[in-house]
């Protein structure tokens, strides 16, 4: 089977989409699927081009047998909603020209934004092959809700166009149950969607000692530390969570947040007008160096704002977090908050609610036996989650969507 996959994030980015295209596809190839893969050159999330890349119109590499095709498009900082949208369209206008190229049997489309989705299917009705639409997040529903876009058409067309694409898909890959089911609610079949969820290569993000490096560059031996390493976003309440720490005065406990994004300085102004001295705040890192800067933490901080959207989701991170036996502090509800209760993976708070996020902080960093009997359920849920395990169910759907435009 040949296999053409567009998203516009890819290794050396390291970001939630990247890390899940790149796994699933080098899982496929080594099962004998013929993989190729059209995104941008690498510049998440600065706007900026990584060392060795250029914005070229188009250039190929390969990697772990996955062929790649890397075409320019408008690059943008992840902030400004009319820049990222520039950036995403240009991308899926550049994705289209170059998929005309490459022969394929089926195409698969991620999202979160519609842009890359509405590339797939337009290369579909031309290429006439089967397309899948695989479904991270909710996209215009999510940046409604967190006001990054505000202007009443500009979401209502989005929305229209959003219900357009899952028609007109083949079928539907989603990451979480919520999602389905709010699919379901808008009138796509059932029978269209399947669900695969994140996961965790657990051979990258396995447990090890804390990198003592590390520990010594930040001064943070003998720390207890709550590490956030992700999109400092508007869905992600990180200025809640610097509220919240004005309030701790334990000096053992620390708070070290990794990554970058539009509250970024933000977030890092509210710390410094709090005089906060138990935060630490870091740029991105890479995907490799992201496993040591895990291994420093005692808990990781998982926390999005409180709306229905978000309760659909399950964010990525709890998986890695896990499969490092890391319990979680969970500021999410829905399914997540079902998945670290089951596995007994962490501490879930009500989202935005300083006593519970307290209290769970409190417990987390205190209660030694609490917090031994959490690692078991790390491992226990990391296990459940493999992301070798979840490729595998994928690549079933694939060739099932691809058996049936045969028949």
């Amino acid at each position: 089977m040949k296999l053409l996959f567009l998203s516009d994030n890819f290794p050396p980015e390291s970001n939630a989409p990247a890390s899940r295209t790149y796994e699933h596809c080098k899982e496929w190839v080594e099962a004998g699927i013929d993989v190729t893969v059209i995104t941008c050159n690498p510049n998440f999330p600065f706007g900026k081009t990584y060392d060795g890349y250029k914005n070229k119109l188009y250039q190929t590499e390969e990697v772990d047998g996955i062929k790649i095709i890397r075409v320019w498009s408008y690059m943008s900082e992840n902030k400004g909603a009319i820049k990222r949208i520039l950036d995403y369209s240009s991308y899926a206008v550049m994705a289209f020209f170059a998929g005309l190229f490459v022969r394929t049997d089926l195409i698969v489309a991620t999202s979160p934004q519609l842009f890359t989705a509405l590339g797939g299917c337009a290369l579909a009705k031309v290429k006439r092959k089967p397309w899948i639409f695989e479904l991270r997040d909710l996209w215009p529903e999510g940046i409604k809700d967190t006001g990054a876009i505000k202007n009443t058409k500009i979401l209502n067309f989005l929305t229209k166009m959003e219900l357009c694409l899952y028609r007109k898909s083949t079928h539907v890959v989603t990451v979480s149950k919520g999602l389905k089911e709010n699919l379901s609610s808008r009138g796509i079949l059932p029978s269209k969607i399947d669900i695969v969820t994140n996961g965790a290569n657990l051979e990258l993000f396995e447990a090890r000692e804390k990198s003592e490096t590390i520990l010594n560059e930040l001064r943070l031996q003998n720390k207890f530390i709550f590490g956030y390493i992700g999109t400092h976003g508007l869905a992600h309440g990180l200025e809640f969570i610097i509220n919240c720490i004005k309030e701790i005065d334990d000096k053992r406990m620390h708070f070290l947040f990794i990554g970058t994004g539009a509250k970024k300085e933000a977030v890092v102004s509210l710390a410094n007008q709090l005089g906060l001295k138990n935060v630490t705040f870091l740029d991105p890192v890479s995907k490799s160096e992201v496993v040591d800067y895990i291994s420093v933490i005692d808990v990781a901080l998982v926390p999005l704002t409180k709306t229905d959207i978000h309760a659909s989701l399950i964010p990525s991170k709890i998986f890695e977090s896990a499969s490092m036996r890391k319990p979680i502090l969970l500021g999410v509800e829905g399914e997540s908050k079902q998945i670290i209760e089951t596995y007994n993976a962490g501490i879930a708070f009500e989202p935005e609610n300083k006593e519970a996020f307290l209290a769970g902080v409190d417990k987390l960093a205190h209660d030694t036996v609490l917090y031994t009997e959490l690692q078991k359920g790390c491992d226990a849920l990391a296990d459940a989650f493999s992301r070798k395990a979840l490729s595998s169910k994928m690549l079933k759907v694939l060739e099932k969507v691809v058996r049936q435009d045969n028949d």
